[in-house]
């Protein structure tokens, strides 16, 4: 019998065990040392928040394979994990290790996660994708569908999804909190990396880089400071500016609550682009229709410095009896009955009820270790051993609708104006020409 057989009975038997089994031992300690019975984990993109989640994949799985574009830390990472199977194309390494892995973490840069994450789900793995979710409005529907029809266990690495206060407010928000919301207003301190810059001169390829590998499914460009490793966010190629990196987060409160999508248009004002670097600064206003009772209201971001009018402030004395100094990332909901403020940028520097009565309502509370990065990843794993537990942040029901509606901001940024929007289609009615935004060209050998 091969070891995926193995496993794979496995599995089978923990999910006859029912949740008692999790619950009271833990994925970790349920788990025994055999690597038959461990979820094999291949590992893609091993540096910074990669770091973090495949660090993360080991507590509760086995890591069997990492890739990287950066040779000297994919050595670095095979060490740790005690593996041979590395690669820097992650084709290379999903084709070569074919039944031998389960599932995968995706912790790429953007313009990377859907054509990872597909080939993945398509050969029946499970697969945990950095946020944002993908690169573009369609590649996020589109995981959406594949997940959906392979039936594997997926999760989106905005991790504070099991924070249990955000899901209390969430749903404190759904049960009525503050009346019916009129306004949502998000602010953010990024970006932390350059935007609104000009193309860096050409220089050589550092020795430990597969910068083709790194380029992907993105149109070539050749290697030049300021892309890898980290100032990718900036680029429209490869990033999705401070809205993509932080809106995942800092959204997270009301699209819970407020069930915050198909949005029918947005507007955005910025600083300028030129359409390959973002601009250094966005405002960019949603329109939400009613939906399933919930009545229609407007949300506001705000990044590169801007933050909601100070008069939206002016009246709010907090539990303390101080007045509202907002902090530098945040969330405030707007109600006709009252007032919710949420700090940082996951909520995590406390929630505030202004105006009226708390509610006590129940809600999902998340289980497992104190940190919120680690707590989902069980989550993550705790849905591959039984399927009725489905993570929370799963592409096709939160993740994929969540992508959609932060990304679709970038439109509006893009263009510079108001986009109308047929969320069902994914199509924009008012600019068809923007639809090569909405949805990338994507080369061969890339499929989604």
């Amino acid at each position: 019998m091969s070891q995926q057989s193995n496993r794979r009975d496995f599995l089978k038997t923990s999910t006859a065990i029912g949740a008692g089994f999790w619950i009271a031992g833990g994925v970790q300690n349920a788990l025994s040392d055999s690597p038959n019975e461990k979820i094999q984990v291949a590992c893609f993109g091993i540096h910074g928040k990669g770091r973090t989640d495949s660090m993360n994949a080991e507590q509760y799985g086995k890591v069997v394979a990492v890739c990287d574009v950066d040779r000297l830390r994919l050595k670095l990472a095979a060490k740790h994990f005690k593996t041979e199977h590395m690669a820097t194309d992650f084709r290379e390494l999903l084709d070569k290790m074919g039944d031998r892995i389960d599932a995968v973490t995706v912790s790429t840069p953007d313009h990377n996660h859907a054509v990872i994450a597909a080939k993945a789900m398509k050969m029946g793995k499970h697969v945990y994708c950095q946020k944002p979710l993908t690169h573009t409005i369609w590649e996020a529907r589109r995981l959406g569908q594949i997940a959906r029809e392979t039936g594997v266990v997926t999760q989106m690495g905005n991790q504070f999804t099991s924070y249990n206060p955000m899901r209390k407010a969430a749903y404190q928000l759904r049960a009525g909190q503050v009346g019916n919301v009129k306004e949502v207003h998000i602010w953010t301190n990024r970006p932390v990396w350059p935007q609104d810059e000009r193309r860096k001169y050409l220089s050589p390829v550092p020795k430990n880089l597969d910068w083709k590998s790194w380029i992907g499914r993105a149109p070539y460009r050749s290697y030049a400071e300021g892309y890898h490793p980290f100032a990718w966010r900036g680029w429209w190629d490869f990033g999705t500016g401070a809205l993509g990196d932080m809106a995942c987060h800092t959204c997270n409160l009301p699209y819970m609550g407020l069930n915050m999508r198909d949005p029918t248009a947005v507007e955005a004002e910025h600083s300028g682009h030129d359409g390959d670097s973002y601009p250094s600064w966005s405002r960019i206003q949603y329109d939400f229709p009613e939906l399933d009772g919930r009545a229609a209201f407007k949300m506001s971001w705000y990044d590169g410095g801007q933050l909601p009018a100070q008069e939206i402030f002016d009246d709010i004395t907090l539990a303390d009896g101080k007045a509202l100094k907002p902090a530098s990332s945040g969330v405030l909901i707007i109600g006709d009955q009252g007032k919710m403020y949420a700090a940082g940028d996951y909520a995590e520097k406390g929630i505030e009820i202004i105006g009226a009565k708390e509610l006590d309502v129940d809600y999902p509370a998340a289980v497992g270790p104190e940190n919120s990065d680690e707590r989902q990843k069980l989550e993550w794993f705790t849905g591959m051993h039984d399927p009725s537990k489905t993570p929370v942040s799963n592409f096709p029901d939160y993740a994929g609708p969540l992508t959609e509606t932060i990304l679709l901001g970038n439109l509006a940024v893009y263009k510079g104006g108001r986009v109308e929007w047929d969320a069902k289609n994914l199509q924009a009615t008012s600019d068809p020409d923007l639809q090569r935004i909405v949805k990338p060209f994507i080369p061969e050998g890339y499929e989604v």
